[in-house]
């Protein structure tokens, strides 16, 4: 019979696999999108009145154990069941999970659609996007396209893969619960600041890790793909602007594409109709173009492939070292 470690680390390659040839079909039913209905559902129920910190506290904190616990009970019941059920359940947790090709597509299509004209642009962005897009020049489109695309490394890959090493599936969907909280509720405007407070807070710290590991992969990756050519000094570069971000996290994987493009990120942007002033990523304001895209592109899909590497590796080792 196959020891839950190897059905975890077959899981792991068939869903990720998943990702790489399909990613999220559009009419396939998203795990995703229904704890983004179950969050708005209650938000327009709770969101309002007194104690909105409390609630928002309180409604976070409930959630997040729900899905931990659903999860495992699970995932506890089908490796008794059969291992196949497992294997699959898993695999398929697993590509949900994992975002890396979907979100390739959706930058790709941002700039194509730019090419074609600034609506079409400003349109397709605002897919993958929570700021206001409606004024966005040509620049800052791209500027938002790749923004997210680093951002969503960490979150939508390295984060799943960091928190499926140590938990398995269960501390993966978790940690997807938890971004969802943030991306819907964890915004710093007057509707949101006491009712999210808790959930970006606990998003914080989920991607602590993560994010700086990103960071440290995609510096990795450009040495990689220059064949250790590179002329900046990235570590630097990141140190320097991994802070001038809202975020005590996101800074980290968009300083590092920042530095391998040599071009700036950040400013001022709407979120919900309210201007929220964000620094600065660098000072090179160039011209965004295509080749840019690629690159971010290329180095997006090598930090992944070392991020499977690294997770398969701490799997293996963690496990290595609970049968002594």
């Amino acid at each position: 019979m196959f020891q839950y470690f190897n059905l975890s680390i077959i899981a792991l390659l068939c869903g990720w696999l998943l990702d790489l040839l399909f990613g999220d079909p559009a009419w396939l039913p998203h795990p995703i999108v229904a704890f983004g209905k179950w969050i708005s559902f209650w938000e327009h129920r709770l969101n309002h009145g007194r104690c909105r910190k409390l609630k928002g506290a309180l409604f976070s904190l409930v959630t997040i154990a729900l899905v931990c616990f659903l999860t495992a009970l699970i995932n506890y019941t089908l490796y008794i069941v059969h291992y196949t059920l497992f294997i699959a359940f898993n695999a398929v947790m697993i590509f949900f999970s994992l975002a890396g090709t979907t979100l390739i597509r959706e930058v790709r299509d941002v700039f194509l659609a730019l090419d074609r004209s600034l609506d079409e642009g400003r349109r397709q962005v605002a897919r993958i996007v929570g700021r206001d897009t409606s004024e966005l020049s040509a620049q800052e489109v791209r500027t938002a396209a790749l923004e997210t695309l680093a951002e969503n490394l960490s979150d939508g890959v390295v984060a799943p893969l960091f928190w499926f090493a140590l938990l398995g599936v269960p501390g993966m969907l978790t940690y997807k619960m938890i971004n969802t909280l943030d991306s819907m509720i964890g915004y710093r405007t007057a509707r949101y600041r006491d009712f999210g407070c808790w959930a970006a807070h606990m998003d914080d710290v989920a991607n602590y890790i993560p994010a700086r590991l990103t960071a440290l992969l995609m510096i990795i990756s450009d040495q990689l793909r220059t064949l250790f050519r590179t002329r900046v000094d990235l570590f630097s570069f990141v140190k320097k602007y991994a802070h001038c971000h809202a975020s005590p996290n996101s800074g980290y994987p968009e300083s590092a594409l920042a530095g391998i493009l040599n071009c700036r990120f950040g400013g001022p942007h709407y979120y919900f109709g309210e201007l929220i002033e964000k620094p600065y990523i660098g000072d090179n304001d160039r011209l965004l173009t295509t080749a840019d895209m690629r690159t971010a592109i290329c180095i997006n899909r090598i930090t992944e492939l070392l991020a499977v590497a690294l997770t398969l590796l701490t799997a293996a080792l963690m496990h290595n070292v609970s049968i002594r």
